[in-house]
C-alpha cells in the first residue's frame, strides 16, 4: 500500500492511516503532537474542574499549535489537517494513544 497522498481522497480511515503515519516521520514531530494532545486533555480536565467553558477555546490553539510547529519547523512538510481534517484528527487521537500504550515509540 502506497503511504503518498493520492489525487483521489482516501475510501477509508484505515486506507488513510498509513499516510498520517508515513507525514510524521520525524520523531520529534511525533513527540510535540503527542505534548500538544496531551495538553488538550489537561485543558479539558480544567475546563470541566473550573466549569470554565472558556478553556475550551484553547484546545485547538494548543492541539493544532503544537502539531504544525512540529510539521513546519520538523517534518517540513504541510499537516494533512489542511486536506484531511477529520481523518487527520483522528489519526492525532489513534498516533496518542498507540504511544501511550506503548504501540508506537515516543
Amino acid at each position: 500500500m502506497s503511504t503518498h497522498a493520492p489525487e483521489d481522497r482516501f475510501a477509508s480511515f484505515e486506507a488513510f492511516y498509513p499516510y498520517y503515519i508515513h507525514e510524521h516521520s520525524n520523531r520529534t514531530c511525533r513527540r510535540i503532537h503527542v505534548v500538544g494532545s496531551a495538553l488538550v486533555l489537561v485543558v479539558l480536565v480544567t475546563a470541566i474542574v473550573t466549569r470554565n467553558a472558556w478553556w475550551l477555546l484553547a484546545m485547538p490553539v494548543i492541539g493544532y499549535g503544537f502539531a504544525w510547529v512540529g510539521h513546519f519547523f520538523f517534518e517540513k512538510n504541510r499537516p494533512a489537517t489542511f486536506k484531511y481534517p477529520l481523518w487527520s484528527l483522528m489519526g492525532d487521537w489513534r498516533m496518542f494513544f498507540e504511544t501511550f500504550s506503548g504501540k508506537r515509540k515516543f
